[in-house]
């Protein structure tokens, strides 16, 4: 049986439908900030992508704690 994805992996599939890029796009940009806080890079997401706030707040979340590679 297949397990359920939680936490911020389990907002990905809506992400790539809403925004229309791969998740990989998203890290990129995330990774691309480094050495700004974790608001700072939601910020940035919300206002210089449109993303909205939980959107952008599950792909920091997850880049930040190691989750993307």
């Amino acid at each position: 049986m297949t397990e359920k994805v939680k936490g911020p992996a389990s907002y990905f599939p809506s992400i790539e439908k809403k925004y229309g890029q791969p998740m990989t796009h998203w890290f990129d940009l995330v990774k691309s900030r480094s050495g700004d806080k974790h608001m700072e890079i939601v910020s940035f997401l919300k206002t210089e992508h449109a993303l909205g706030h939980g959107h952008a707040n599950a792909i920091v979340a997850h880049v930040l704690n190691g989750g993307a590679k």
